[in-house]
């Protein structure tokens, strides 16, 4: 088999869009398994913080820490009690969030503590009521201790929806304590605590959306390690495929020779009879 036709412009320029796509593929894989890597140092963070004692918020969280700042980012995920009285009528909710394919919102209401600062806490998740709708319902009243877990106030990404800069807000889009601070008249911790339970605990109306504790976070390796597989079948698929179509051509393209060469011999051998003949 000749492999002559493989140097031609038109093959070369497929070569090198394969080599393309193979690369782009090998490196979409690589791609995915450090995510995998990334995604198993959070979770083996995330364990072993839950795995530590529960402590009381207030001494957990670093004296002094703001929100965002990287002291919080250290503790967060950490078991914590916190103690105190809910700030019922500065009760908001986080919308568009989802629990078990249900859509809803959190409900989140600060504890003002016996120290007078409060820790925002996310009492748990409700869905719609009846007629289409979020109410979020009463705090317990009196004294209450919360355990839960220490989360870190969240960030706008790339994209998503914003809150209004100005005004007060009943509805956020996200949990950030940083906008709800500049909101109330009391210091307002920077983490908040998500429920896991709380005593008394929370009561639901009769024909009202329950509110369900969100618990523990649980993190997850994802789907890296499958895509990342995938992507390096792809890239042997498109690897071998190519190989494959280029042998086929090539003993094609044999084959025609080959056809040829016997046509010219043939024609050859008749003309040589037919001089012979006459």
């Amino acid at each position: 088999m000749s492999w002559r036709f493989a140097l031609t412009p038109k093959w070369i320029v497929r070569h090198v869009a394969v080599s393309l796509l193979v690369v782009t593929m090998i490196l979409l894989g690589l791609w995915q398994l450090r995510r995998l890597d990334e995604k198993q140092e959070i979770k083996a963070t995330v364990e072993a913080r839950q795995d530590e004692p529960a402590g009381d918020v207030e001494v957990v969280l670093p004296p002094d820490a703001a929100v965002g700042d990287d002291r919080v980012e250290e503790v967060e995920f950490r078991a914590v009690t916190a103690t105190g009285t809910y700030v019922g009528e500065d009760t908001f909710i986080v919308e568009n969030r989802t629990l078990n394919g249900a859509s809803g919102a959190w409900v989140l209401t600060p504890l003002r503590l016996l120290s007078g600062s409060a820790v925002v806490v996310n009492r748990g998740f409700i869905g719609f009521d009846a007629d289409g709708e979020i109410t979020p319902p009463a705090a317990p009243s009196g004294r209450v201790m919360v355990d839960g877990v220490l989360l870190e106030s969240e960030r706008r990404g790339r994209v998503g929806p914003t809150d209004p800069e100005a005004g007060d807000l009943d509805v956020f889009a996200r949990v950030d304590l940083g906008r709800l601070a500049g909101q109330v008249d009391y210091d307002v911790l920077p983490a908040y605590v998500q429920r896991v339970s709380s005593t008394p605990g929370e009561e639901t109306a009769a024909g009202a959306p329950e509110l369900v504790p969100l618990g523990r976070p649980e993190a997850s390796e994802g789907p890296h390690l499958a895509y990342a597989v995938q992507w390096f079948i792809f890239t042997a698929i498109a690897a071998g495929g190519y190989a494959l179509l280029l042998r086929r051509v090539a003993r094609d393209q044999a084959r025609e020779h080959a056809a040829l060469a016997a046509d010219d011999a043939l024609d050859r051998e008749l003309e040589a009879l037919l001089d012979a003949e006459a």
